[in-house]
């Protein structure tokens, strides 16, 4: 990845990462009130700050279309994004944090600004692909892992996967998961469909457990054959 030399405002870095993940969700313009909705902010203060963004040619920004990432703000962009998805990697597995907890923390770390600390947190914990959540690190070069696009709700009855990561990475709901002995990894089969709201009784770890649609909107699944 080749560095910007840019100086950022931290608020600056969280609009960008902010679009990043927008843009990954959906295809074209992210609007103002969807940006306004996720960083919890008033729509006239969004406005503001993409036209400061848009005249660092961060980001191209028409007032009717929405805004998008040019290719200098993404690359800046998966740099804040890769510095937030090591940290929360090394936080749950070399200082023993929970899952739930690393987000906030990671969010303060990710405005560090040398590329030489990033580098050897990289190396040191061995170039990880995927943060604690099953979201995809960049590499350097702002290369991304694939990311897994099925989601538990799209399993048939008898199905079998393997869980590979979340839409939700609340505390609320990785908490929830917990309690459902519900992680990374972990082996899931489809025992039955609710066909009045499509919530799902499933197998795991021996057990049976109950999950509404919303839950299994936000868990992602990887398929294994039956």
């Amino acid at each position: 990845m080749v560095y910007i030399k840019i100086m950022f405002t931290q608020s600056e870095e969280n609009y960008l990462k902010a679009i990043f993940q927008l843009q990954e969700e959906t295809e074209g313009g992210i609007s103002t009130s969807r940006l306004s909705d996720k960083l919890e902010t008033k729509a006239a203060s969004v406005t503001e700050m993409l036209k400061r963004l848009s005249d660092k040619e961060l980001v191209d920004y028409q007032k009717y279309y929405g805004v998008q990432l040019t290719k200098t703000g993404r690359k800046q962009a998966l740099l804040i994004v890769r510095k937030h998805r090591l940290w929360e990697y090394f936080l749950v597995e070399r200082l023993n944090f929970n899952w739930d907890e690393v987000h906030e923390v990671a969010e303060q770390l990710e405005h560090i600004k040398s590329p030489k600390l990033v580098e050897e947190l990289d190396s040191f914990l061995g170039r990880p692909q995927y943060d604690p959540h099953g979201d995809p690190i960049p590499d350097k070069n702002g290369n991304l892992p694939k990311s897994p696009t099925k989601k538990l709700s799209q399993l048939k009855l008898g199905e079998k996967g393997i869980c590979k990561g979340f839409n939700d990475n609340s505390s609320a709901f990785l908490q929830f998961l917990d309690k459902q002995n519900i992680g990374l990894y972990t082996p899931i089969e489809v025992l039955h469909i609710e066909q009045f709201d499509e919530s799902m009784t499933i197998r795991v770890a021996k057990r049976d457990v109950q999950l509404s649609k919303t839950a299994t909107d936000n868990i992602y699944i990887d398929n294994i054959a039956t």
